[in-house]
Parts: structure tokens; sequence; C-alpha cells
């Protein structure tokens, strides 16, 4: 008998999505134990990266709307992992910066994820995941805006 889907099955970004449910799933179980929900992380691993990176820089790398990354600063920020402080040169603006529990937290929060990261392309090779990634990239751009919309939902 035919799968249900079998239709929606040739399409790539029907593959893509029922990949992404599954892969953000495994993700999310890999940050529990740390107290992170994936959007904590990757702002806490912007945040550890780029120390000092203005909120607005972070909405903007993480594809996120200003409102609802206030949410999430907030949630880092009462765990301990970041600080808020004053921009420079911009009273109205603040800075990002990790704390050392932030880093410490980060570190073994981000080996967990690669440990899951590499369970999750494994069976391909170096070849085929940079392919892979050059690939995904390529429909990221073709995607422009619609990634920002797409992300909220995270």
């Amino acid at each position: 008998m035919e799968r249900p889907d079998a239709g929606l099955r040739q399409l790539t970004v029907y593959r893509l999505r029922r990949a992404t449910v599954q892969m953000l799933s495994t993700i999310s179980q890999e940050l529990a134990p740390f107290g992170l929900r994936r959007t904590t992380f990757s702002a806490l691993s912007v945040v550890v990266d780029q120390p000092g990176l203005r909120q607005t820089q972070l909405a903007d790398a993480l594809a996120i709307e200003r409102p609802n990354l206030v949410k999430i600063v907030d949630e880092v920020e009462a765990a301990g992992l970041i600080q808020r402080r004053q921009a420079e040169g911009d009273r109205r603006a603040y800075a990002l910066h990790p704390t050392e529990a932030g880093k410490l937290l980060h570190r073994r929060a981000f080996e967990a994820v690669q440990a899951a990261d590499r369970r999750l392309v494994q069976g391909l090779s170096r070849a085929e995941v940079e392919a892979l990634n050059a690939a995904l990239h390529l429909i990221e751009s073709n995607a422009g805006g619609a990634v920002e919309t797409a992300l909220q939902g995270d």
C-alpha cells in the first residue's frame, strides 16, 4: 500500500520540513538537561561568540523580531548566563555579554548539540555534508525573507 503522503514526499520542501521536525526534536532533547531551549541556546551561542553584541544585532542574527527577542534575552539573563550592559556610545542600547556560568554551560551544551549533529548526518561523507550545507545555504538564500517569518515559531 502506498503511503498517504506519497505525493507530498515528491516535494523537497515537504521532505525538508519532516527532517527539520525530527532534527529539532533531537536537539531539544539534547538541550533539556542543560535547562535550555533551542531559542535560548541559539541566543547564548551568538552572545558567547560575539560578546558585546547589541540586542538588535542578536535579533537580526537569529531572524527573530525584536519584541520576541526581549523575552528570550530576559530568560537567559534571569538564568545568570548573560548580562545586559549599556552599549558604549549609545545610552539607549544594551550590549550583551556572557557570564562565566554562561560560557561554561554553553560549552557543555554545544558539545552535546555537536554530538547530536554528527549522529544526524551519520552515513554521509564529509563531502556530502559540505554539499548538503551548501545546498541548504542556497535554499535559505532563495527563500529570502520567508526565513525570518518561519523561525518565529521556534
